[in-house]
């Protein structure tokens, strides 16, 4: 008979709900195998009779005769008639007799890695919430995303395409997208697009890595933002470059730095017309200027253009790449603000020199974009909807900053000091008391509230304290509801 922790570990397979979708027999056969895979069930040791073990587990012996005749056609037991089962004699395989522990396994993990490897493992990627709870930053409205619309632009596209959509596309992207987001750029941010010039991608994420893999080397400087966004970081560093952090003033990115460093860098990261996460917009000179570096020194400007579409206050400037003649911007956007985060479509507008190797690196990652999405988002831009929806939004949006600015500084003015925003879809707060950024953190957590540090957010990890506030997901009910619990949060975690 098994011993009681192996009858235990018997017994665990068949209630562990991850399990639960694979049939009886498959669960019991899979457990003893794991057994003797581990080296629980020594060679030759007898497996209990089918009757018994049937009983013990409360299930048919029919069951048990079908794990046990599945173990056998794999070779892990031999069945002697009259005799029983027994664990099988395997000369060409050793069980690893002592499971491996928990941090042996981290030590292999990271060996087994390569130098970028383990230098992307190691930055712990980008993660989202898959059930967004205030105030998680970038998360748009989508509840009253207009589905009925969206679905009957998704059939009309169907009806006409057929099957064909269901095929692979160009890696590219689909002309008509490409089309209607070089007419939308061209005609909203003021640059120099055209359709043959776009690639579609899925994410910005995925244009950052691209540009961090194509446009420089591993140990290449790049410049960027002091404080920045984390995934162009990550995406930097995954790739094996120096970052060198350039600091901000309320004109963005501080440019003298650039033109003063001996040491040129071979690309500069900014997100201009909305800085993450201090909102500043960078400075019409400041843009002339890098311009005329990055064509002087043959370098490139990477532009994320991430929200921009959200401005409350003042006239939009025009994007960097729209005032380079030179072509050394690459231009980044994405729909994933702007409409939802599920469409899962982003896109480049780039030199004409870097369409076609940009195009072929993104093969490597994915291949292409799905046709269907892409097609129907054509359509939901060529009809004017897209132009719709951002003027609807932009009304909501300005509506729940305003009542997040008003409860924030109504109920947290003990803690906080909010930095109001002319655009984008959070709201930076710093932290005036007593209360350090983590335990502010970790109190909002406890209460079910999703608060980003600022400080993380700079090079050395040492900026000033505080966090972003995401408030576009939210409506003022809800932003009211948080605000109280985070106020109650952080006035008992100040009590000494």
């Amino acid at each position: 008979m098994f011993k009681h922790s192996q009858l235990e570990t018997v017994k665990a397979w068949l209630a562990q709900p991850a399990h639960a979708a694979m049939p009886l027999h498959a669960r019991i056969q899979r457990a003893i195998r794991q057994l003797i895979l581990d080296g629980a069930l020594d060679r030759g040791k007898p497996l209990p009779a089918s009757r018994a073990l049937a009983r013990s587990l409360g299930v048919s012996r029919d069951t048990v005769e079908t794990a046990y005749a599945q173990l056998h056609a794999e070779g892990f037991i031999d069945r002697r008639i009259g005799s029983g089962s027994f664990v099988a004699q395997m000369t060409e395989f050793s069980p690893m007799r002592h499971p491996t522990p928990r941090n042996m396994a981290q030590r292999r993990q990271a060996s087994d890695l390569s130098n970028r490897g383990s230098a992307v493992f190691g930055s712990g990627g980008v993660r989202e919430l898959l059930s967004p709870r205030p105030f998680a930053h970038g998360i748009p409205e989508t509840r009253s995303f207009p589905l009925h619309l969206w679905e009957r632009l998704e059939r009309q596209i169907l009806k006409e395409t057929g099957t064909s959509v269901l095929l692979h596309g160009d890696p590219q992207g689909t002309e008509p997208l490409r089309r209607a987001i070089a007419d939308y750029v061209n005609l909203e941010r003021g640059a120099r697009a055209t359709a043959d010039r776009v690639l579609v991608l899925t994410s910005s994420q995925q244009a950052l890595t691209l540009c961090a893999t194509m446009l420089l080397d591993p140990g290449d400087r790049i410049f960027i933002e002091d404080p920045a966004y984390y995934g162009a970081r990550k995406a930097f560093n995954a790739a094996g470059l120096e970052c060198v952090p350039v600091c901000l003033d309320r004109q963005g990115l501080s440019v003298g730095q650039i033109m003063d460093e001996p040491q040129r860098a071979k690309a500069v990261f900014l997100t201009p017309s909305h800085q993450f996460p201090t909102g500043a917009t960078l400075a019409l000179d400041r843009r002339l200027a890098l311009i005329e570096w990055a064509a002087r020194y043959e370098t490139w400007i990477i532009e994320d253009d991430y929200d921009s579409e959200f401005r409350y206050a003042g006239k939009p400037t025009a994007c960097v790449q729209g005032l380079d003649p030179h072509e050394r911007t690459i231009y980044i956007g994405t729909f994933t603000k702007s409409l939802f985060p599920g469409l899962r479509i982003g896109y480049a507008v780039l030199p004409p020199q870097l369409v076609q190797p940009m195009t072929v690196a993104r093969t490597l990652l994915d291949g292409h974009s799905a046709p269907l999405a892409q097609l129907t988002l054509a359509r939901f831009m060529e009809g004017g909807h897209f132009g719709a929806h951002i003027r609807a939004m932009r009304a909501i949006y300005a509506e729940r900053l305003d009542a997040l600015v008003g409860l924030v500084r109504k109920h947290l003015s003990d803690f906080v000091e909010p930095r109001v925003p002319i655009g984008g879809l959070q709201m930076p707060c710093l932290l005036t008391g007593e209360l350090s950024e983590r335990v502010a953190i970790d109190a909002g957590r406890r209460v079910g509230i999703e608060l980003l540090g600022l400080s993380a957010l700079h090079a050395d990890g040492n900026g000033k304290a505080g966090f972003l506030m995401g408030f576009a997901a939210y409506t003022p009910a809800e932003i009211e509801i948080a605000i109280r619990k985070l106020a109650h949060a952080l006035r008992a975690a100040a009590k000494p």
